[in-house]
């Protein structure tokens, strides 16, 4: 809540929070809204962050702490209802409008809710993944898309905006004409040459070694993940994305849904996340590629998975993947997560594999 502070002409914002206490007992902690000298005036709460007017400075803070016990989540208002989750975030070219969009058709689903081919300003094909309600923390997740945004490099998958206007809420994507990794190569089996299937690794390769380099986790790796574009280019999608999954199972690892068969040790263990855990996946999903879309540990459930793991055990080597592809795979599963190899390295190895020993 902004309230007239008891200096005159000065403003308080008041933060009614749990955070501060260990009996649970909330607590009201009262921050002064302080100003520059210079004229106009500026207005600031932590003084690295300073803006134009209050409303600017709220909105920063409704999602950065910075200085304060927490972000500013819902504002105090009379009729008792919280803030709209698009609250101060209607602006910028990432909100796209539903006037510009349109629908073709639906052309999948996934953990988060269909997915449909369609146009966006009639001119651009996108794919629109529509959010189902409470399949995903849609607060925490609107902070982040403004992140999302800003990676862009021709192996990821371009997330050109959200539309919150109207429920559900609309992610829209590039589209990707032969969608995901693993239908494809299950549908072409048997019709892939080896460099091919080395190309598609070394495309991965490329998306995830720019995400370690900004340091981003992708959190679930796998071909599922990756898309097929025209000329047989793969790039990465859904960067992040399982960080919002409010589904139990998928979020559990003891969970049927729970990617063990792609999971670090340290994941299924400790749920440790790291760019080294997303390297033990992408040692998965090249198997994955050279088994020409086979599941891995098939047969297996996900507890017989942890136990073999946990024992040593590694997936064996695809026929289509030559002795030093399968070694380049392995030193993805190392068990020690300092001991796998950074993307970068792995990439430089890829290129080194496809020029010289296929």
């Amino acid at each position: 809540m902004v309230r007239d502070s008891r200096q005159p002409g000065m403003y308080t914002v008041s933060v009614f929070t749990k955070a501060l206490s260990n009996d649970n007992n909330p607590v009201i902690k009262h921050y002064h809204i302080k100003e520059t000298d210079e004229n106009p005036k500026r207005y600031y709460l932590a003084e690295k962050h300073v803006f134009d007017s209050i409303p600017e400075l709220i909105n920063y803070h409704q999602h950065n702490a910075a200085g304060l016990v927490t972000r500013l989540r819902y504002a105090v208002c009379s009729w008792k209802e919280k803030a709209p989750i698009t609250a101060g975030l209607s602006y910028g070219k990432w909100v796209i409008n539903p006037w510009e969009l349109t629908f073709v058709q639906e052309i999948g689903s996934g953990q988060f809710g269909l997915v449909h081919l369609g146009f966006w300003l009639e001119q651009t094909k996108v794919a629109i993944k529509t959010i189902r309600e409470g399949a995903m923390s849609e607060e925490d997740f609107i902070e982040e898309a403004q992140v999302m945004m800003k990676l862009s490099h021709p192996k990821l998958v371009q997330l050109y905006g959200v539309c919150m206007e109207q429920a559900p809420i609309c992610l829209v994507f590039e589209f990707m004409e032969h969608g995901c990794l693993s239908d494809y190569l299950r549908n072409q089996r048997g019709s892939f040459s080896k460099e091919t299937l080395l190309g598609m690794c070394q495309d991965v390769c490329e998306g995830m070694a720019y995400l370690e380099q900004d340091s981003v986790i992708h959190r679930d790796l796998a071909a599922r993940n990756c898309l097929v574009g025209e000329s047989q280019v793969v790039k990465v999608s859904d960067f992040g994305m399982s960080r919002y999954v409010l589904d139990d199972q998928y979020t559990s690892s003891t969970g049927t849904k729970f990617p063990v068969k792609w999971s670090a040790p340290e994941v299924f263990s400790y749920s440790n996340y790291s760019t080294k855990s997303d390297v033990w996946s992408f040692g998965v999903l090249m198997w994955e590629v050279f088994s020409e879309g086979k599941i891995p540990y098939e047969n297996r459930t996900n507890a017989e998975v942890v136990e073999e793991i946990n024992a040593g055990l590694r997936l064996y080597k695809p026929k289509l993947a030559s002795k030093a592809i399968y070694e380049l795979m392995s030193s993805c599963w190392n068990a020690r997560k300092e001991d796998r190899p950074p993307f970068s390295t792995l990439l430089y190895q890829l290129s080194e594999i496809s020029e010289f020993d296929l």
